[in-house]
């Protein structure tokens, strides 16, 4: 009787296992040509939309009263200007690694009739003006600083006009980033756009693309300076109704940068502890309305957060094992992009591309 039922275990496990290996597991989501064109249909359909638009500007006088294509010839459409910013690094990303997506053609022709000097002429000019020196201080300065950094990276002649023409404004916005971060006393922990860590590590990026070694140490001793004594960052307080950022994460997004990778390590085991663990875990943002522009805000941290969490696998293989949780954020919000209302596809498709890029580990400096 008793041999029986051992060889009765026995078949058991061996159906067992062999039904297990039979299932296959989802895979990492990726960014593949027919992805890419869909997605190339979001900053298609808004950079070119001038209204609705939220100025966000403060006025000198009546004469700055005018439309958002008067004032930002370049970057007027996706409802606001960083959006537009960043829905014009969408369209180089994928020209960059899909060169031949169907809508290429458009998608050049967009870059070539926005990025042009005349225009960023204008741009600089805005910046320039009395009451407009902090203006976007530093989410818009981030994201134009990393469509300066994927037109340096991409080998084509269109990219080196466009990098040439861009190249007033993203040097004005790199010193700006130099002359304010040594006078930010306290740094910006929220999961919106002030939000000092995340614009540290696009102008970070940047620098090391352009050889900004000035921009590149600032941003090196503000962020030490900021987080390096940092411990037990309380994620559990996170995320906020509105937060489309991380606080705690994007500050180890930076810091992976900024430090060695010993201090990283020792830094990590202090600030977030639970992270070596094999089981760490996070509940995904979860979005209630998503025709409400504050409430999609969630997708893209179930965005931002995969692509913190995918930077950090693909630099440190200890730290594998946090792709499953980036995968598990991904696929909650990717499927809602492109049939998404406004409010959510004038900027969410930004961020998507920029997550699956992460997960394929593809490096942004070659």
């Amino acid at each position: 009787m008793k041999k029986n039922l051992f060889l009765a275990l026995i078949l058991l496990f061996i159906s067992t296992y062999g039904l297990t290996k039979s299932i296959k597991q989802p895979k990492t989501p990726s960014l593949g040509v027919s992805q890419a064109q869909r997605l190339a249909q979001l900053p298609i359909h808004c950079v070119e939309t001038q209204y609705p638009y939220k100025l966000g500007q403060t006025l000198g006088s009546e004469k700055d009263l005018k439309t958002p294509k008067e004032m930002h010839p370049a970057f007027y459409g996706c409802f606001d200007w960083h959006s537009a910013v960043h829905g014009h690094w969408s369209m180089v990303s994928l020209l960059k690694n899909y060169p031949n997506i169907e809508s290429a053609a458009e998608l050049r022709a967009l870059l070539k009739n926005h990025i042009s000097k005349e225009n960023i002429a204008k741009e600089v000019e805005y910046f320039n003006g009395k009451y407009n020196q902090s203006w976007e201080r530093t989410y818009g300065w981030a994201w134009l600083l990393k469509l300066a950094q994927e037109l340096h990276t991409w080998d084509d002649p269109l990219a080196r006009e466009l990098e040439n023409n861009l190249k007033p404004l993203s040097e004005l916005l790199a010193n700006k980033f130099i002359e304010f971060l040594p006078k930010l006393y306290y740094n910006i922990r929220v999961g919106e756009h002030p939000n000092t860590a995340f614009g540290m590590v696009f102008a970070f990026d940047y620098a090391q693309a352009v050889g900004d070694s000035k921009l590149l140490n600032t941003i090196t001793q503000r962020a030490r300076h900021f987080y390096l004594s940092d411990k037990n960052c309380p994620l559990e307080w996170e995320p906020g109704g509105f937060d489309f950022l991380s606080p705690c994460l994007e500050e180890v997004d930076i810091m992976r940068r900024v430090l060695a990778e010993k201090e990283f390590h020792a830094w990590l085991r202090h600030f977030l502890p639970k992270m070596r663990k094999k089981k760490f875990d996070l509940n995904v943002g979860v979005v209630s309305d998503r025709s409400d522009g504050k409430l999609v805000h969630l997708d893209g941290l179930n965005f931002s957060r995969a692509w913190v969490l995918y930077g950090l696998a693909n630099q440190y293989p200890r730290y594998a094992h946090l792709r499953k949780l980036a995968d598990k954020h991904v696929r909650y919000s990717l499927p809602n992009l492109v049939s998404d209302s406004y409010e959510g596809g004038h900027w969410l498709g930004s961020f998507a591309i920029y997550t699956l890029n992460q997960s394929q580990n593809k490096k942004e400096n070659q």
